[in-house]
């Protein structure tokens, strides 16, 4: 018991160097700690507000929930008998990398021209590390629920999101590398 108590401690400590990482990465980038309009607040729920992709969660968190989601289980395909707690730590480099790519002008430029957010200038870096805190939380209850429920939640969110915010993560990968015009007709509320 002793051993997986360390175990599970040097992962806890590795998860939190990676975080730490993205954010120093993130400061030198240009982005903002917290959003420039002065209030840090724990939920903003308004995606076309200043506030979106800048406060600790969003709506967008969901989607990545369903990031550590999908990378559990490609990681588990992937390679089935390594730790989980090592494939924990590759699956959170790779969200934390994901956040850093997107949040390169190239990224950004994309998403204001190819789908609804026309007003994105980037994540803070409170809203970046949060977001690899809600996907490493997807993984985490990946690696509990059955394949048919974590798989179930994910068409969940999806669909509740696609009704809430008229987005959710497949409808954005879409969008980001072929827009459909109907579909950006639809989101703006056309």
């Amino acid at each position: 018991m002793r051993l997986r108590r360390h175990s599970t401690a040097r992962t806890a400590l590795i998860e939190v160097a990676i975080l730490l990482a993205l954010a120093v990465t993130l400061l030198v980038m240009g982005r903002a700690l917290a959003c420039r309009c002065g209030e840090i607040a724990l939920w903003s729920g308004d995606i076309w507000s200043n506030q979106n992709s800048q406060q600790f969660a969003d709506p967008y968190s969901l989607t990545h929930v369903t990031h550590g989601v999908l990378l559990y289980g490609a990681l588990r395909l992937l390679w089935r008998s390594g730790p989980l707690r090592t494939r924990l730590i590759i699956a959170t480099i790779i969200e934390a990398a994901w956040e850093v790519a997107e949040n390169t002008d190239f990224v950004i430029n994309r998403y204001r021209e190819a789908t609804i957010s026309l007003d994105y200038y980037g994540d803070s870096v409170i809203n970046s590390t949060s977001d690899v805190a809600f996907c490493i939380a997807g993984f985490l209850l990946a690696s509990r629920l059955p394949g048919r429920v974590a798989a179930l939640g994910i068409v969940a969110l999806e669909v509740v999101l696609l009704f809430w915010i008229r987005d959710s993560l497949l409808v954005n990968i879409v969008m980001l590398f072929y827009p459909i015009a109907a579909i950006r007709r639809w989101q703006q509320g056309g």
